[in-house]
């Protein structure tokens, strides 16, 4: 385990609300007068969070680059999951499992976005890479607005070893990818499935793509030849959600 700044007001109060165990301290910048960051700081002392007031370039130095309103915690962020836990996981879905696979995403506030998407849908577990991928970083959780706490996150160290765990599973595991006349619209998503994305630049690893057992396209009638990964993430989720409310 290893410390963390969760910063600014959404991200510190989804940690006070999902997570306050984890949660060391609460810096709150000197002379702050947002009735929400006081909020914050309130909720924090009746949990025995030590609240701190510190001038706003101490804020800035531990914020880094991100903005942080007036307020950021310090937070005992816990291991990323492991191929482990996969089973178990499945397990206490059963058939209404959701998994969602990212091959290699590398920018932090997609995967951010990708887990709060991943919360909505109420996805299973998110599954990445452990290498060559962005990890659960201070700047994930800001931009997952709490969906990095809901979601499991597994850090697989062989990504096409885990993809066989969830078809020995009895999981049937759909890759996303351009070059395809199959559309993900036909595509049956009821049941256990994993949606498989590649990387932002290069989509899915030659491996990770052999080893599904469809490969289909969003079918896009415009100009645009690609979506940003954390938007098909989206649209894979939600039509997978809709699929399901119907009656089989």
């Amino acid at each position: 385990m290893s410390d963390s700044w969760i910063v600014g007001i959404n991200p510190v109060e989804g940690a006070l609300s999902n997570d306050a165990t984890r949660v060391r301290e609460v810096l709150v910048e000197n002379g702050q007068r947002n009735a929400r960051v006081h909020e914050l700081a309130e909720r924090a002392k009746a949990l025995n969070i030590p609240v701190h007031h510190r001038p706003r370039e101490q804020l800035d130095r531990v914020s880094g680059e991100a903005r942080h309103q007036g307020v950021v915690a310090r937070y005992e962020a816990p291991p990323m999951g492991s191929e482990n836990d996969i089973e178990r996981l499945l397990n206490e879905a059963g058939q209404d499992a959701l998994v969602l696979v990212l091959d290699g995403v590398t920018d932090p506030h997609n995967l951010g976005a990708c887990l709060r998407s991943s919360a909505a849908a109420k996805v299973t577990m998110v599954i990445v890479p452990k290498d060559r991928a962005v990890g659960l970083t201070p700047v994930v959780r800001r931009a997952s607005a709490g969906g990095a706490d809901r979601v499991p996150l597994i850090a697989a160290t062989n990504l096409a070893r885990a993809l066989r765990t969830l078809k020995d599973a009895g999981v049937w595991i759909t890759g996303l990818a351009g070059d395809t006349d199959t559309s993900l619209y036909s595509i049956d998503m009821r049941g256990p499935v994993a949606l498989v994305l590649g990387s932002e630049g290069e989509g899915m690893r030659r491996l990770t793509r052999e080893t599904c057992d469809f490969v289909a396209k969003i079918p896009m009638p415009g100009v645009m030849e690609s979506l940003n990964v954390s938007v098909a993430t989206g649209i894979v989720l939600f039509e997978a959600l809709r699929q399901r409310s119907e009656k089989r």
